[in-house]
Parts: structure tokens; sequence; C-alpha cells
């Protein structure tokens, strides 16, 4: 027996129980509503999630290869697209998780328009958009399911009962577009009460996993700009303990903590960590400040300082009221960062670097390791790095090291379109191409993601468009650039009215006024001209 099957079972002894009154009632229709939805609330997903992740997780740690990968999205259409794709190319969602970005948060989601990435739109659209991604990604699979129902019905009216039985066992098989979805919470928009209220509407909505960073809430930055400041280890911690209670009042008590750390490019800290003995993580924090010893005497009026062993340290504070931490101390401060995180309740790290540089993520992560053997990265494969000026970079650097000659490229220029087809760009682009691979064998990375690509391709296939529509191609710009490589791509979206959902409300009308249904999908419908 299947669960469909057993659904189409009980709904009939249901409708015999319920005599006369029921006799409309089909059980297959309702069997078929049931595996149409299959998530009956958020929390539901993000216990499926979440155990989803946490078998990942274990997979990675006995073979670095199964590493998981997602893209960031900004919109439940664009996640639904994503997710029909992967299915359709590579038969499977394993291990293919959604992104949920803050920065695309910012840009494209709040009421006040496009924000920079500083935490200063509506708290409230990331769980919207959390909810907004699930209902695409049920609604796909409501869709693909509605299609195989129909496929059922016409194999059963042509007596093939090869092709039913083969239908059938696609039905009962039938592999959710459902994944994890890690989302940003950004710095936790405010105390960890903030956090914690919020952390819960997230995962009412259906996160599993939570990503939050050691950011200061109000001087918050986009990871890849200046002018980040940190907070102390133990303001961090409050926020990763509330994050972590919000899961377990809600049932989902193996959720997953992702702690960012921004240390590696931040140089400012708001305030002193408390520290109340020697060598304890406030006095650790406080010892990458940048300060001056000075004397009693030459204390003045307003001065804060650190007393250690038996010195006066006084720290430098910037007219912002911020204290600078020592130049080079960074990597030592994400390692401190990360351990700590790991040691108090966080399960992934994030380490926002300033390059794509296999090498310096493993050299962090060896010495996280030295204290947490199966510390694990999701990291950011992201749009702010010149991908290709970076890795020509580092191609230009192994030939020179292997004594290969490489007087014919200047370093500074690498980007120039005339090295394209040279040594050294099909050395840079294998390096790419196995970036993802590489970084998870040497440097622990468990999930590769670019955070806002369909940022970028949205504006790339709109330019495109754009360009020929509205210049001498016309109506030739949309047909030959979009909708003829739809047609012989297998494109769902080609049958936009079907991916709207028209063919399932159509079946929802017979199931509720049989042959008086008025549907939408006739033969005069232009549609069939995709058949």
């Amino acid at each position: 027996m299947t669960t469909y099957q057993d659904d189409i079972d009980a709904i009939q002894a249901l409708k015999e129980q319920h005599g006369p009154g029921w006799e409309s009632v089909n059980p297959e229709y309702v069997a078929r509503m049931r595996a149409q939805n299959r998530f009956r609330t958020g929390l539901d997903i993000a216990q499926y999630t979440a155990d989803i992740m946490r078998r990942d997780m274990a997979e990675y740690d006995a073979d670095s290869s199964a590493y998981t990968q997602s893209l960031g999205v900004w919109h439940g259409f664009i996640g639904q697209q994503k997710l029909i794709s992967i299915k359709k190319h590579l038969k499977s969602t394993n291990k293919r998780y959604l992104y949920l970005s803050g920065w695309m948060v910012a840009a494209l989601r709040s009421e006040f328009g496009p924000l920079p990435d500083q935490s200063m739109h509506e708290k409230t659209a990331v769980p919207a958009l959390i909810e907004e991604l699930y209902t695409f990604l049920r609604q796909a699979d409501a869709r693909e399911l509605d299609l195989l129902f129909t496929q059922l019905d016409e194999a059963r009216r042509a007596g093939d009962e090869t092709a039913v039985e083969f239908i059938q066992s696609q039905i009962d098989n039938h592999e959710t577009h459902v994944v994890p979805i890690i989302a940003d919470i950004d710095a936790g928009f405010g105390n960890p009460e903030a956090t914690y209220l919020l952390a819960k509407k997230m995962i009412e909505a259906g996160a599993c996993a939570i990503q939050i960073e050691n950011q200061v809430s109000d001087e918050k930055q986009c990871g890849h700009q200046d002018g980040k400041v940190t907070v102390p280890h133990e303001d961090f911690l409050a926020k990763i303990n509330a994050v972590r209670y919000a899961f377990l009042e809600l049932g989902i008590d193996n959720g997953i903590i992702v702690a960012r750390t921004d240390s590696l490019g931040a140089g400012l800290t708001q305030k002193l960590a408390v520290s109340s003995r020697p060598g304890d993580l406030g006095d650790q924090y406080n010892a990458f400040l940048d300060v001056e010893e000075i004397s009693e005497a030459e204390l003045s009026d307003g001065d804060v300082v650190i007393r250690r062993d038996g010195r006066l340290l006084r720290p430098k504070r910037l007219a912002s009221n911020l204290y600078q931490f020592r130049p080079g101390t960074g990597e030592d401060r994400v390692v401190l960062d990360c351990i700590t995180s790991l040691q108090n309740g966080a399960d992934l790290l994030w380490i926002e670097t300033e390059k794509p540089h296999v090498e310096q993520i493993a050299g962090m992560v060896d010495r996280i390791r030295e204290v947490v053997p199966d510390a694990k990265l999701v990291y950011n494969n992201s749009p702010s790095f010149n991908w290709t000026l970076n890795f020509r970079q580092q191609a230009y650097d192994q030939l020179a090291a292997e004594g290969t000659d490489v007087s014919a490229y200047d370093r500074g220029d690498l980007m120039s379109v005339e090295y394209d087809d040279t040594e050294l760009a099909r050395l840079a682009d294998e390096k790419i191409r196995t970036f993802q691979r590489d970084g998870s064998a040497r440097a622990g990375i468990f999930h590769h993601l670019i955070t806002l690509p369909t940022y970028h391709t949205a504006a790339l296939s709109t330019d495109s468009l754009a360009k020929g529509y509205f210049g001498d191609e016309g109506m030739l710009a949309y047909v030959a650039g979009v909708q003829r490589r739809e047609i012989r791509e297998g494109i769902a979206t080609v049958k936009h009215q079907n991916m709207a959902g028209s063919d399932i409300g159509d079946n929802h009308k017979e199931y509720f006024a049989g042959d008086a249904a008025l549907k939408a999908g006739g033969k005069d419908n232009t549609m069939n001209q995709f058949s």
C-alpha cells in the first residue's frame, strides 16, 4: 500500500460512515488534494528540512565531496523556477537548497524601495519572503502532481495498464520541490529579545537554518563594504542562544544556526568587552584592540583605560566613539569567533572573506579544527568578488612560482579580453570551475551559495530583451530570445497559464461541480499551441 492508496481507502471509509450526504465526494480526488498539500504548516516544513540538513551534514563529515549548494532568490517565483529547473536537468533536488539574502530583501523587498544592506528594511519582510518561497515551492508540487494525475486518468481511459503502473509509481515516489532555506537574519535586528521574536517568525514560516552575524545591529554593513563594527563575544552568543530558544520553543529541536563572523574585514568595535579575570573571553577580545600605554599622570578626563599586567592601556577611540583593532589581527579574531560560536550552540560557520581563495580559507579552518574537529563552513561565493580577476591573478602567481614565463601578462590588467584565449585564462577558469569541489575538500566548506545571483540574472536577461525589443529586432527579440528557447528547452513557463495554476483550478472545478464545471482549458485555449 502507498500513502496515496491509504488516503483513498480512508476517505472511502469516511464517506461510507457519513452516508448519502457525502455521495458526491470522490475519495481519489481527496487523496490527490492531500498529496498536493503535503506540508500543512511552516513548522512541518522547518522540521522536514532540518532533518534533511542534519542528514547532509553527517554525510559531508563522512565524505567531503558530498557538499551542498544554493542560489540566493528574492521572490517565490524565482525560487520555484530554480527548483523546477534542478529537477528537470539533474533529476533530483538532493543537496540543493535555497538561500534567502538579507541584501536582496533590502534591495528588492522593502516598502521603502531599494535600500543598502544595513538592516534598514522591515524585519517582517524576511519571514514574509520565507513564507512566499514555500508557497511557490508547494505550488510547484501541486502542479507537477496535477500533470501526473491527468496522465494517470488518460492512461486509464486508454486501458494502458503498463502506463498506469508507471505513472502510479511516479506519484507514489514524487520528490517534493520543498528544500531547506538558509535564511539571513542579519545581525538580529536589535537586542536578543528582538532576535528571538524574529527568529520565531522565520521558523514558523518554514526556516530550518538561520544565519546570524557578529556585527552591531544599528551599524550593520554589507559584508563586502567598509565600516563594519563587531560586537564582543558575549553579546553575539546571547543572540545565538536566542535563536536556539526560538527553535526549541517551536519544537524544531534540530534547527541549524549558522554563525557568521565579519571580523576578517571589520576593524572596529562599538564597545569593550566585560572581563572578570585575565584570559577570559572578554580579555581575549580586548587584547586585539589598538592601544597605547600611558601613565596615570597622562590620564585625561573622559579617558577609557584597560589595566593589563600592571600597565595602563588606552584603547584608540575614534570621533565616532568606536574603538579600532590592531591591523593584522583579522584572522586571529576570526578563529576565536568561530571556535567560540561552535562551543556555544552554533552548528555551522560563515567566514566572510575579501576574496575567494581556498588556501586562505583553509588556513583559518585548519586552526579552528584543531579545537573543533568537525567544524564546517557555509561559504559565500559572492558576486562582490571579481572572480575572473581574482583567479587570473592566482593563476599568474602559480605559473610564476612554477617557473613559467609570465612576461606576456600584465598582472594588474588581467581582466583584459586579450587574455581570454590564453593558457593563464584557461587555468583560471578551471580553478573557478573546481572552486567549490576544492574548497569543500580542503577548507571544510559544507555549503556553497551565491548570495544574489538572480538579482544579476534578472538584470542581464531584461537588458538583453530591452535592447532588442526597443531596437531594430522588435518582436523577434522576444520570440527568438525568449519564447522559442522556452519551447525548445522545455521551460515550464512557456505555458504560463498552467504555471499559474489554471489547470489545477480546472480540475478542482470538476471535483466540485462535475459535468457542470466551466473550465478554461478547452479547445479555444491558446496554450494548446504549446502542446
